[in-house]
């Protein structure tokens, strides 16, 4: 063989390889989901480790990374850039992207009620009722999180413009209670286990409870689907085996939370997520646990709830039309096996 054609053969044959070793890093990278959880030592978000702990995604074949995001904008942000494929988070968020133009879906819905609480802090007892905002700075765990919604909502019900507060971003957990104690927050929005671990220092004290059905429907008017699993509403209909196999894991994970006693389901999480104290988490997941559903389906009236609420301060949504039937699909928890 001549040089010449030893030398064309050996690039042909190089960049064959390189061809070929790019398609099985594409295939390898297809194969993997990555799921961003806004916080997933949150119990809101419990569904996501616990599938993972379970080993439900194995069982579905599937590789999932899951990867955290203190903050659910943060999160939906990443999803839209396309940098994960999907989002555990607030069922909010879909409704809020449509009125910007972007279909998203809730696939999974893991909660009927958000499984958050108003804490005053215990140095501002003049701070009774939502209307006691006006002049505060009010903790959330991101700007356009959902946390900034119901409080946005919280205010606005009693009166309040969205000028007489602030919303300071600060995160969940340690960061929440470091703003609450140097009181650069005087009031904030936070979920379990942060709430129990500052009641039982005596820091803070409940101004608005929504951890349960009668809570939230007492403050928000109705069922208010919260945490979930969406997605990008084309990424789905390109990928239904794959949606499918994750709405399995799931909604065999909602079973499991389901039947199974808050001590039983605390074991199988990270003992970090106990802060220090698992008698206070297993007491908190035990007083918590009904806000998920048995089966992962949109609860039928929970959408309007949510529309209403963000419809009360949220230009996205005012003045525009939403069809709520884009933004969840009940078709894959549905036939999940």
């Amino acid at each position: 063989m001549r040089p010449s054609s030893i030398l064309t053969y050996s690039m042909a044959l190089s960049l064959a390889m390189t061809a070929a070793s790019f398609t099985t890093t594409a295939a390898l990278a297809a194969d993997k989901i990555s799921i961003m959880v806004g916080g997933y030592e949150k119990q809101i978000y419990l569904p996501a480790k616990l599938a993972e702990a379970l080993g439900y995604f194995k069982d579905e074949g599937l590789n999932v990374e899951l990867l955290n995001e203190p903050a659910g904008v943060d999160a939906e942000n990443e999803m839209l850039a396309g940098a994960v494929q999907g989002v555990v988070g607030f069922y909010d968020h879909c409704i809020d992207l449509q009125g910007k133009g972007k279909f998203v879906e809730s696939v999974v819905q893991f909660s009927q009620a958000p499984g958050e609480v108003e804490l005053v802090s215990a140095k501002h007892p003049e701070i009774k009722s939502p209307a006691d905002f006006k002049g505060k700075s009010l903790g959330v765990t991101g700007l356009g999180s959902s946390t900034n919604f119901l409080t946005q909502y919280l205010a606005v019900k009693n009166g309040l413009k969205l000028s007489d507060f602030t919303s300071v971003p600060v995160g969940a957990g340690q960061t929440f209670i470091a703003a609450l104690q140097q009181d650069a927050i005087q009031a904030g929005m936070t979920t379990e286990p942060t709430i129990s671990h500052l009641l039982k220092t005596g820091e803070a004290k409940v101004l608005i409870d929504m951890r349960t059905m009668a809570g939230t429907k007492a403050v928000l008017g109705g069922t208010y689907p919260a945490a979930s699993l969406y997605m990008q509403a084309s990424w789905i209909n390109d990928h239904k085996e794959e949606t499918q196999k994750l709405a399995n894991a799931f909604v065999k994970t909602l079973h499991f939370i389901n039947t199974h006693s808050a001590a039983e389901i605390a074991d199988k999480m990270p003992k970090d997520f106990y802060v220090g104290d698992k008698e206070g988490y297993v007491k908190a997941l035990e007083n918590g646990k009904a806000m998920f559903t048995p089966d992962g389906v949109m609860p039928e009236d929970g959408p309007k709830t949510v529309l209403a609420v963000l419809s009360e301060f949220s230009k996205n949504v005012q003045g525009k039309t939403i069809d709520l039937s884009k933004t969840y699909t009940t078709e894959f928890a549905k036939n999940a096996k």
